[in-house]
């Protein structure tokens, strides 16, 4: 699709033509595990599914034009999508990656790249000078997230890249909590940029997939081997579902912004309410950071509540219209405490020295009405004690 087409109509239509049979508007699912070949080794495009498959492909091309980007990747989830990324390196290669990632992703760093060979050397990566130090001429890939979860760091895209240029390294961006909607990391200088499609992609808390996309060649075609040879890829129904989200995805993000930003300014206003952390913020930190280079400032809040884990407990036993569920993303309102949840695999010490403690509350704020979602807050923080 041509670039100069705008985001909303990449969202909708780009890979996805009408079926030429049938001329069906909505792309079709392929369920299929192999295909005909009109002679041995002479065929259409596609082999076998693992490899190949239409409904895939049309995912792949999409995410590819709504990044800005010249090659997606679809995997089974934003875990395969990381391993891929992860196999790029080899004995010896260091790794520079933020300090508060996703849980899952400082489980596979940690606790099995190590075993590779791999150097990694974790920062906050929201401190470039920190980045900077931490350059070595081994230095083969920088790893961030921003925004961060859980803690909502905004990271400097454009300074970080120009960082990775000086020894050669690549700038691996996961753009999960952003979404190609508000931030677009290639047009920054990163080399990859990935995604847990089961977030703001998929948007309705029912597919599970994980998407990568470049605009070299070579990092492709080793990324496109990996994906062959590791085999995480996603269902052709899965990649129907997500494409179903993207058509969507600009008109959800907008809501997801709108009432982010309202629970923030409500949040920092409340009285049993120590710290807000939005980007949208004026006390964030990042805040001038994210205003340069997010359209918008997303769907996620997280917040400390006074006076500890015994009162985070009854605040989220409390609610009524936000759901006490890990994951993130969807339509509907979840909130979670990501000490005892989606960082619980990060060992006690370290999730502490971050921050993550059992204070901190992770919202992903959806796309209910404002004011409900503001008076669910204030019923459960006042029942918290």
């Amino acid at each position: 699709m041509s670039k100069t087409v705008r985001f909303a109509t990449k969202c909708i239509h780009a890979g996805q033509k009408p079926d030429p049979v049938t001329g069906a508007v909505t792309f079709p699912i392929y369920l299929t595990s192999t295909f005909v070949q009109e002679a041995p080794g002479k065929h259409k495009g596609f082999v076998y599914s693992r490899t190949g498959n239409p409904t895939r492909t049309a995912l792949e091309e999409n995410i590819a034009s709504v990044e800005g980007g010249k090659y997606g990747l679809a995997f089974a989830s934003g875990l395969a999508a990381s391993n891929a990324i992860a196999a790029l390196l080899k004995l010896g290669d260091h790794l520079i990656i933020s300090d508060d990632v996703y849980g899952g992703v400082y489980r596979l760093i940690n606790q099995f790249l190590s075993d590779w060979g791999v150097k990694v050397t974790q920062v906050d990566a929201a401190n470039v000078r920190s980045v900077k130090s931490s350059l070595r001429k081994e230095t083969r890939m920088i790893w961030i997230e921003t925004p961060s979860n859980p803690l909502l760091k905004v990271i400097d895209i454009k300074k970080v890249a120009a960082l990775a240029g000086e020894t050669g390294a690549m700038l691996v961006v996961d753009n999960t909590f952003a979404s190609p909607f508000l931030q677009n990391p290639l047009a920054l200088g990163a080399h990859i940029v990935f995604h847990s499609a089961t977030k703001y992609l998929g948007g309705h808390s029912d597919v599970v997939g994980g998407l990568v996309v470049n605009s070299d060649e070579s990092i492709y075609q080793r990324l496109k081997f990996l994906q062959n040879t590791f085999g995480g890829v996603p269902s052709p129904l899965d990649c129907w579902l997500v494409l179903r989200g993207i058509k969507t995805l600009h008109v959800r993000m907008e809501r997801h912004c709108h009432n982010a930003k309202g629970i923030a300014e409500f949040l920092e206003s409340h009285r049993k309410v120590k710290t807000v952390y939005y980007p949208g913020l004026q006390s964030h930190p990042q805040h001038y950071v994210a205003r340069r280079q997010m359209k918008e400032y997303g769907g996620m809040v997280s917040f400390r509540i006074k006076g500890g884990v015994s009162q985070s407990t009854g605040f989220l036993k409390a609610l009524k219209i936000f759901a006490l569920a890990e994951s993130l993303g969807g339509v509907e309102s979840l909130a979670e405490c990501p000490a005892l949840m989606t960082h619980a695999s990060v060992p006690t010490k370290r999730r502490e020295s971050l921050g993550i403690t059992g204070d901190l509350i992770r919202l992903s704020v959806g796309i209910e009405d404002l004011q409900d979602l503001q008076e669910d807050l204030d019923q459960a923080l006042s029942q918290a004690g």
